[in-house]
């Protein structure tokens, strides 16, 4: 399997596993036009999407990817039943597409039903973790992104996190700030800065990295209590992502 990232709108990735006969699996198409012309050049023959929450970013390409290519299947969660989902899928189920078994993880937080894929070893996590970060919670609660978190934290150290936005250096000045003597943060800030400085990727990431570098995976890392507690007296690691994640709404 070959991992592709297209670029949409302005920090969007629509994420595309191809194989090399050319038949292609596509995340998240948010809209047509760059994907089109990824397919055209590439000689690509999409089987499936997979749709991971409702938000048109995600979600806008999908009526017209599906007028080009009829045979197209839909995977998506019950908030995407109207987006041009053609199969419902929650928590438990698995997806088999071009020969992977993808496992369908329910990870609300940034939205009610919002769901991840993960097939050993690529992670599609959409708007629930980033590198560096994690996703606003526009629908969910604190505890219910926690959760997620943690799910995802249980994959194992190899998998490679496909996430659908370049929020990485933004991510990473905001850990500096909680952290500003960290030395996996400092290492990886300065690493994502000179990428972004030549217009780069920082994506995909891979997990191992991102429990070091990621303070939202880090709220029982004992500087990070202790940097915390300079403010608040926070017993629980809940509640210390709780405090993480609103401080960044205000960065």
């Amino acid at each position: 399997m070959n991992l592709n990232s297209i670029p949409a709108f302005q920090d969007n990735y629509i994420w595309v596993l191809s194989q090399d006969d050319g038949k292609c699996l596509i995340v998240d198409p948010g809209e047509a036009a760059p994907i089109l012309a990824a397919i055209a050049e590439n000689n690509w023959q999409p089987q499936a999407i997979l749709l991971t929450h409702h938000h048109h970013d995600h979600v806008g390409g999908v009526k017209e990817l599906k007028d080009k290519f009829p045979g197209l299947v839909v995977y998506g969660p019950q908030e995407t039943q109207d987006k041009g989902v053609t199969h419902i899928v929650k928590e438990g189920d698995t997806v088999d597409v071009l020969g992977c078994e993808f496992s369908v993880i329910a990870t609300p937080g940034h939205t009610l039903g919002h769901v991840c894929f993960f097939s050993d070893p690529y992670l599609f996590s959409g708007d629930t973790l980033f590198s560096g970060g994690c996703g606003r919670l526009f629908e969910g609660s604190p505890t219910q992104m926690y959760q997620s978190l943690q799910k995802l934290e249980a994959l194992p150290d190899h998998t490679v996190v496909c996430c659908a936005h370049e929020y990485t250096l933004a991510n990473m000045k905001f850990a500096l700030s909680v952290l500003p003597h960290d030395r996996a943060i400092n290492e990886y800030y300065k690493e994502v800065n000179e990428l972004r400085a030549k217009n780069q990727n920082t994506l995909p990431v891979i997990l191992k990295n991102e429990r070091r570098s990621n303070v939202f995976l880090r709220t029982n890392d004992a500087d990070l209590i202790e940097e915390i507690s300079k403010e608040t007296n926070l017993q629980q690691s809940e509640q210390r992502f709780a405090w993480l994640r609103a401080k960044k709404d205000n960065f």
